[in-house]
This record gives structure tokens, C-alpha cells and sequence, in this order.
């Protein structure tokens, strides 16, 4: 009898240490990290799930939506950051990943002349779909009548 709870102690053991040093993933199944999100993107296309395209007038309070298409964002590692719109506007960022919740958001801030990122508290945050380093997609969600919908924003890495 001894023998047989000392087995099954010993096989629970080891199911308890192999769960916690198996990898983690995101509720899409795909591995995020902040490394695959640095560098410089262009967005090859915007699109909209569960919106119509008018239904947003404005991304990030920028420009609409569609806009973006063609925009450059360069993400440094230090959180610094910038986008500039194919119709040459350009905005300071300051961004930063977060994987904690199981969903990995995006989240940024615009920064102007003489702010500090610290003192800025509003900003925008996007579910990341996809970053695996060549390609990433990030889900900004909108309100659409008690629903959520998405504007969806593919990135490419120069």
C-alpha cells in the first residue's frame, strides 16, 4: 500500500514539474515577445472585422483608418518609437508590449514636444493577432453597437 502511494505521489510530482516548465502561449496558440515586435514595419493593409470601414472615422486620433496603409513605424527596444503616414505627418511614440494577461497587447503613447512618457496617461492599446518577426498583426477594437469589432493592421518588417 505504501508502495502504491509512494508511486503515485512520485508520477504526480513529475506531471507538476513538467506543466511548469512547459513553453507558454498566447490564446491564439502563437509565442509573443517584445523582441519580435522591435524594429521597423511598413503596414501592408488595413482591414475591418465586424465593422464596416466607415464605421471608424479615426485611428489613434490621427487620420482614418486607411491611412496607415503605407505608414512606416520604427520600434526601438527601448520603447522609443515613431510612425510617419504616407502623407508625410509624423508622431513620437512611446511603446510597450504587455504578455501578462494570456492576450499580448501593444499598447503606445503619442508623445509631444516636451512631454515625458511618464506624464502622458492616455494612449491606445491593440491585441497582437501575430508578431513572429517578420510579420506581425495588431487588432485595435472598436465599439460597434454593444459588440466589439476590429480594425485590423498587418505589418511587414522592412
Amino acid at each position: 500500500m505504501k508502495r502504491l502511494i509512494f508511486s503515485l505521489l512520485a508520477i504526480g510530482s513529475i506531471a507538476v514539474i513538467f506543466s511548469a516548465c512547459s513553453s507558454t502561449k498566447t490564446a491564439t496558440g502563437t509565442s509573443v515577445s517584445r523582441g519580435k515586435i522591435v524594429g521597423t514595419w511598413t503596414v501592408s493593409s488595413v482591414t475591418f472585422d465586424g465593422l464596416l470601414e466607415n464605421a471608424v472615422q479615426s485611428a489613434f486620433d490621427q487620420a482614418k483608418p486607411k491611412d496607415f496603409e503605407g505608414s512606416t513605424w520604427t520600434l526601438t527596444n527601448s520603447g522609443n518609437g515613431t510612425y510617419a503616414l504616407a502623407n508625410g505627418t509624423t508622431q513620437k511614440i512611446y511603446w510597450s508590449f504587455d504578455n501578462s494577461t494570456g492576450s499580448p497587447v501593444f499598447q503606445f503613447k503619442k508623445i509631444f514636444e516636451g512631454d515625458k512618457a511618464a506624464d502622458v496617461a492616455s494612449g491606445y492599446k491593440l491585441v497582437v493577432a501575430n508578431a513572429d518577426g517578420s510579420s506581425m498583426t495588431l487588432k485595435s477594437p472598436v465599439d460597434n453597437n454593444g459588440s466589439t469589432g476590429y480594425v485590423i493592421y498587418s505589418f511587414t518588417k522592412k
